[in-house]
């Protein structure tokens, strides 16, 4: 039996026990290539300005502090952090990031305690994209299209009091809050919700009004065209010879016979 075999089996040998604990623990504290580590009760990984376009997947499972700030990351995918469940910090600033999946934080939620978004090119983001997070989080300048899904979001985060006013409408269903800060907005009542609604009420009433519209027009067409096949069968029976003109056309031919 060879050495990977003897590896294999139930009963390790102690040279296998070795290489396997010796494994796990590179597993646990293995650092990627592009990054630098630092144990400080938990591992601190930088991986700052590395030109990455994708989260590592070898991150540490210890680590607890996650820099990847001034990269080119452009999406942060479903449970692309599940692992890494002492995380207390992440730093996504100041990359690309257009589009983030609900779930991208499922694993970590409930222990991280700063989340830092700012500075990409985020419009709007999935209803369940932060459930049960209770972060403090960084939102400010990204182009935000402030509509209802946004405000939906917003209701549910602890924004960073520091940066909070920085969150401003890119674009809006209403263009007068264009460059106004959201959570200003909203404070002043303002419910993005509500146009969402008008504007849907609108549409419909636009709909039923062609619609009925195409069932008058129709209806029309049907009267006058009934109305023309009236005149016409009119004509044609006008145009037919009269009951008593037959009457004495047959009268006068019985007395010549």
């Amino acid at each position: 039996m060879g050495a990977s075999q003897r590896c294999r089996s139930s009963t390790k040998p102690p040279s296998c026990r070795t290489v396997w604990l010796l494994s796990m623990i590179m597993t646990t504290y293995a650092c990627p290539k592009t990054c630098h580590c630092t144990d400080r009760n938990g591992m601190v990984v930088q991986c700052t300005s590395r030109n990455l376009e994708n989260i590592p997947s070898n991150l540490p499972k210890d680590t607890v502090v996650l820099l990847l700030s001034s990269n080119r990351i452009r999406h942060i995918p479903k449970e692309v952090f599940t692992d890494l469940h002492r995380l207390r910090e992440l730093d996504l600033s100041h990359n690309a990031i257009e589009s983030v999946e609900a779930g991208a934080f499922q694993g970590i939620s409930e222990g991280l305690r700063t989340l830092d978004l700012s500075n990409n090119h985020l419009s709007s983001l999935p209803k369940d994209t932060f459930t049960k997070l209770y972060a403090r989080i960084r939102l400010s300048h990204n182009p935000w299209h402030c509509e209802c899904s946004l405000q939906e979001v917003l209701r549910e985060l602890r924004l960073d009091p520091e940066t909070v006013n920085e969150v401003s409408c890119y674009t809006s269903v209403q263009e007068e809050y264009v460059g106004q800060p959201v959570i200003q907005v909203l404070d002043s009542g303002i419910n993005f919700c509500n146009f969402h609604h008008k504007t849907t009420d609108v549409a419909m009433f636009v709909a039923m009004f062609c619609w009925f519209s195409m069932v008058t027009a129709y209806i029309i067409y049907y009267i006058k065209h009934n109305q023309e096949d009236a005149r016409r069968h009119m004509e044609y029976l006008k145009s037919l010879p009269s009951t008593s003109h037959i009457s004495k056309d047959y009268d006068t031919a019985s007395s010549v016979f």
